[in-house]
């Protein structure tokens, strides 16, 4: 099961899954990029995360894909830009990795069975910016919340 959710403190999906696992009381953490750069300027201090040696997004996901158990992109259609290096990046280090959609059914239970098939402890997850996508955060943060337990009554019985 889920003990560390790891995100790179990025608007939209990163912080989302970062927020829902604080609200959870789930240990987090992860890298983002050196001045805690950020699209909306900096990553706000209270997310715990470790900063790369560069200012570039590319170390800081490939370090949370390395540091985590598994990956877990929440995004809408085809992978872009970070979304998808961050698929590369997964599959480069041969560690599991699940695309999910928000509006596909069941999403969170399809998770959860991913998590359990791998015994993933320590998940990275990622998607879009907030720029990208301005509904991302409040679908990705369901998403998370309900796989991480705060959302436990959407999970059938015996998961």
């Amino acid at each position: 099961m889920v003990k560390k959710i790891v995100s790179g403190g990025q608007t939209g999906v990163d912080r989302a899954a970062l927020d829902a696992a604080i609200e959870a009381g789930l240990a987090h953490g992860g890298w983002c990029p050196k001045g805690r750069k950020s699209e909306d300027g900096m990553v706000p201090a209270h997310y715990l995360l470790d900063e790369t040696p560069g200012s570039g997004y590319t170390q800081r996901t490939a370090w949370n894909v390395r540091d985590s158990d598994g990956t877990l992109i929440i995004a809408r259609g085809v992978l872009t830009e970070g979304s998808l290096y961050t698929f590369e990046c997964a599959l480069q280090a041969a560690r599991p990795v699940m695309v999910v959609r928000p509006e596909d059914r069941e999403v969170s239970v399809a998770i959860h069975a991913w998590i359990v098939r791998y015994g993933l402890e320590t998940l990275n997850v990622a998607g879009p910016r907030a720029s990208s996508d301005p509904d991302i955060y409040a679908a990705a943060r369901s998403i998370v919340e309900t796989f991480i337990g705060c959302g436990r009554r959407n999970i059938p019985e015996g998961f």
